[in-house]
């Protein structure tokens, strides 16, 4: 650790410019403020000419596991039809060793030419005696083959879970779609089948992260093995990997019940390197592309479905205060209007019982009532939001809720009006963690209610200040806060949202020190 000056054509933050150098003491800001004022010929000076240093870029809601496995499963992003997904498939499995189970990543049902989720027969003539699981890109939803089904104990006569359900042809047989929580016993069944997702993988998962700028994340992983990998535990993953970890990441954790949470609050202490607790994560309902999301009226383009419920009150009550007991946050996963009221309805009792407003987050807060748009701003619950999920979503969204419900979708605007702290995320892998793309996507809506997107300042305050509070972390540019910085080859609030997409990364600095990343290391798999 050492005095070094960094100096770049711009440092800002979200208030503006505040000069053109930070000086970093060890691991610290000593001063932010002119080059000519802090440097000396004692001090080395780092030089970034034509860049703009900006605090720390922050994921607030980021699946560190689901990404390493998105960076190595199979990918059916690019899979037009259902033979391209046979395709895929097919060399899957012919690349894995006999009595494994194949899991493939990114299914989307809205850009294959049949317009609907394939089935297991499909699968079936791929891969007749071998579990194959097919995961939708939003992770609520998966395709599973009658080998994983049988080998996770379900036929025709099984019933739907308590929050989740399987689809069904017309004579009441499985069609090997799964929803919300029966995925969970496929996945639970293959688990042993999968291969895992090794410390290497995350490693360099994580690596990739920096290289994208960020210097802390909010991840989430579930004590299983969550639905992206269909592999090992997702928190053994992420501890076994802690030491080569090089950014910060405060750990949500998706458990089974207070134990669970008690027990991974402490693995997470003894962790060591930059992983901490930070606290639980629960779901309230689905997804909008898995017609799962909780809506108190039925979806525009299925009006018959309104929706999962997945809250149990009473339980999530429970995990709810062990969590904030434990010094950790409760973030809720609601995204349909419907189970956003009722999450808001449980953070309003929690606040009740003395709760910190601010250590309660409702994840995604994708389609809100004007009641609950009020309601958020006078609890002061934080709405973690992801811009990026309108990328993906523009063919289809209108088609999904509607227009009288689509101007309440994604309000940022709104929520901001009405006083409500904000956090970015990606949501990674649903969609891509690159957060400068995050950011356009915030100030220009990928075209959705453009009315509803925010200023270049406040888009920028989403991905630094705003998530940084999320995740329990201060990214303030003032003496005594934490050198975690982003360099850019450009300046995120000069540019327009267009070229704001493509501004390069230039380092990525966490806790006073460059984050060195790995040649070759690639940060997204389509």
């Amino acid at each position: 650790m050492s005095r070094r000056l960094l100096v770049a054509d711009v440092v800002r933050d979200a208030s503006g410019e505040r000069g053109d150098a930070i000086l970093i003491d060890g691991s610290r800001i000593a001063a932010v403020g002119r080059a000519a004022d802090l440097g000396s010929a004692t001090v080395p000076e780092v030089r970034y000419p034509g860049a703009t240093i900006i605090a720390g870029l922050r994921d607030a809601h980021l699946h560190p596991v689901g990404y390493a496995a998105a960076l190595d499963r199979p990918s059916l992003k690019e899979a037009a039809d259902f033979a391209g997904i046979a395709d895929i498939v097919a060399a899957a499995v012919a690349a894995q060793p006999p009595g494994t189970a194949v899991t493939a990543l990114r299914l989307d049902d809205e850009s294959l030419e049949e317009g609907r989720l394939p089935d297991r027969d499909l699968l079936d003539r791929i891969a007749p005696d071998r579990p194959v699981l097919l995961v939708r890109y939003c992770g609520h939803v998966t395709v599973a083959n009658s080998a994983a089904l049988a080998l996770a104990g379900i036929d025709d006569r099984t019933p739907d879970p308590i929050g989740g359900s399987m689809d069904r042809d017309g004579t009441g047989r499985l069609t090997g779609v799964l929803r919300e929580t029966a995925t969970e016993v496929v996945t639970a069944a293959i688990r042993g089948l999968a291969p895992p997702i090794d410390t290497d993988q995350v490693a360099d998962a994580a690596s990739a992260l920096a290289a994208v700028g960020l210097t802390g994340v909010g991840a989430i992983v579930a004590t299983a093995a969550g639905c992206w990998a269909g592999a090992g535990s997702e928190l053994d993953a992420l501890v076994d990997a802690a030491a080569r970890i090089p950014i910060t990441m405060g750990v949500m954790v998706i458990a089974h019940d207070a134990a669970d949470l008690e027990r991974s609050a402490q693995r997470l202490a003894d962790a060591g390197g930059l992983l901490r607790f930070l606290g639980v994560k629960m779901f309230a309902d689905g997804s909008l592309g898995g017609r799962t999301a909780a809506m108190h009226d039925g979806f525009a383009d299925l009006p018959g479905e309104r929706g999962t419920d997945r809250l149990d009150p009473a339980w999530a009550a429970e995990l709810a205060r062990t969590s904030l007991r434990l010094g950790g946050r409760v973030a809720i996963h609601a995204i349909g209007d419907r189970a956003n009221g009722a999450v808001l309805d449980l953070m309003e009792r929690l606040i009740a019982e003395g709760a910190d407003p601010g250590m309660l987050r409702v994840e995604h807060a994708s389609v809100l009532t004007e009641r609950d748009i009020d309601r958020f701003g006078r609890l002061g619950v934080t709405a973690s939001v992801q811009p990026a999920f309108m990328a993906s979503e523009t063919g289809w969204l209108h088609k999904r809720v509607g227009p009288e419900r689509l101007a309440r979708t994604y309000p940022f605007r709104s929520l901001a009006d009405a006083g409500v702290p904000l956090a970015g995320g990606s949501d990674s892998p649903v969609e891509p963690p690159h957060p400068l793309a995050n950011m356009a996507a915030a100030r220009d809506r990928c075209g959705i209610t453009p009315a509803q997107g925010l200023s270049a300042l406040e888009a920028l305050r989403l991905f630094t200040t705003g998530s940084a509070a999320a995740i329990g972390e201060d990214a303030a540019l003032r003496p005594g806060a934490k050198a975690s910085l982003t360099v850019l080859d450009g300046d995120p609030v000069a540019s327009p949202p267009e070229v704001l997409r493509s501004i390069g990364i230039l380092e990525t600095w966490v806790r006073g020190e460059p984050v060195a990343v790995p040649s070759g290391i690639v940060t997204w798999q389509r």
